[in-house]
């Protein structure tokens, strides 16, 4: 994009009102908006993401640490906020950017209006912007890093912004999976949501495994509770001692944030001591390229990423083709994978891999989210068959 001024949704009067908020890209766009939630500034890389719904889920993501999000649907937070549909406590993402201002919640499970929700995670968001222009600008020439800032009387230091935004050293090469990861081991134990009964308790679990929190998203845990897992959660940073003491059935690998190369310095050779301990092992997102590299794969960064609710992705050992819900920037490169280990399913959108298997051993991984259930449930067969490993391996 080239700096310009934007000017989507402008009053028919002949005055144009004083912008409360910008976005300031690298290359030194500019686009002027309305400011929402919290005032001040962030700096990260300006992704799109096409969902039509989850927002708060979308926000609370550990995985959107160090991004600023540009939904795609132009109109976001007409059903508010509540605190059951998030994620995480600790907000990772660092601002949105929406075309339509936020409307009063229409929702019987809203609590909050999605604006006061922002301003209570000290969150910064600006509407108004032409988001269609700027999600062809990022399919087209990558993911930029950018500021976004709100203030209320409308002072921006614009250069200061572009020097700030170019500054920004990007996501490649950034291990972020220790800013989001839990701070001390705990025990996980909920369940399903319920209508009227909320989130249940996970009942009579069989197996333990133990989940490396790289950035989990809660409905994963929940997902391996409820397929009978009794889950504890250590930090990423755990050692392999850590993880074993536990005595784990199986482990997880959790989603998460930045480069997985930057991680794997100190996640890989855990994973790599783990897999030689014949253990079952399920990876998604993070968890998965960080597997791919423990394996003798490699991982590069794409140019504009995954992040959406509508990718078809075809699961070769089925036949099926799955609607998923993606967030990634980076993947898993398809020739670097040795000859034990096989991809098991592919994006129909760009063939990039998404799902790889061990043939020796109960290792495999996906890349997209089968939790979040855009399908609504096409995917959770993945937890299952986690569990089914466990139970052959056990039986061993």
């Amino acid at each position: 994009m080239t700096a310009a001024t934007n000017s989507a949704h402008a009053p028919a009067s002949d005055e144009m009102p004083v912008a409360t908020a910008v976005i300031v890209l690298a290359d030194g766009t500019v686009l002027k908006g309305r400011g929402l939630g919290a005032e001040g500034k962030a700096v990260g890389e300006i992704c799109f993401n096409t969902s039509m719904t989850g927002y708060q889920e979308i926000m609370t993501d550990p995985s959107y640490a160090g991004q600023i999000i540009t939904f795609t649907f132009p109109h976001v937070g007409n059903v508010g906020a509540n605190p059951e549909d998030v994620e995480t406590q600790r907000v990772a993402a660092r601002g949105a950017i929406l075309n339509l201002d936020i409307t009063e919640p229409s929702s019987w499970r809203a609590t909050q209006g999605f604006d006061a929700w922002l301003k209570a995670n000290n969150l910064f968001a600006v509407s108004g912007i032409d988001t269609r222009a700027l999600t062809h600008s990022i399919r087209d020439a990558g993911a930029p890093n950018g500021v976004i800032a709100f203030n209320a009387q409308g002072q921006f230091d614009i250069p200061a912004l572009v020097k700030e935004a170019k500054a920004w050293p990007g996501l490649d090469g950034m291990d972020l999976a220790k800013d989001v990861t839990c701070r001390q081991t705990y025990h996980w134990d909920g369940g399903p949501w319920k209508l009227e009964g909320g989130y249940q308790k996970a009942e009579a679990p069989k197996y333990k495994v133990v989940a490396i929190d790289y950035g989990a998203k809660d409905n994963i845990l929940r997902c391996l509770a409820d397929a009978g897992c009794d889950v504890t959660v250590v930090p990423a940073s755990a050692s392999t001692e850590d993880v074993l003491r536990h005595k784990p059935d199986g482990v997880f690998l959790s989603n998460g944030p930045g480069d997985p190369a930057a991680t794997g310095q100190y996640a890989v050779p855990v994973i790599k001591d783990l897999i030689a301990k014949d253990l079952p092992i399920f990876g998604i997102c993070l968890g998965h390229q960080m597997l791919a590299l423990a394996l003798g794969g490699k991982t590069s960064k794409m140019h504009r990423g995954h992040r959406g609710a509508n990718h078809p992705v075809k699961d070769f050992s089925t036949g099926k083709v799955e609607i998923t819900s993606q967030n990634h920037g980076f993947e898993v490169l398809a020739d670097s994978l040795p000859k034990d280990v096989e991809i098991t399913h592919r994006s129909l959108f760009d063939d990039c891999v998404e799902g790889l298997a061990m043939k020796s051993k109960p290792v495999f991984s996906v890349q997209y989210h089968p939790e979040a259930s855009p399908g609504p449930q096409d995917s959770h067969y993945l937890f299952h068959r986690f569990v089914e490993n466990i139970a052959k391996s056990k039986k061993k």
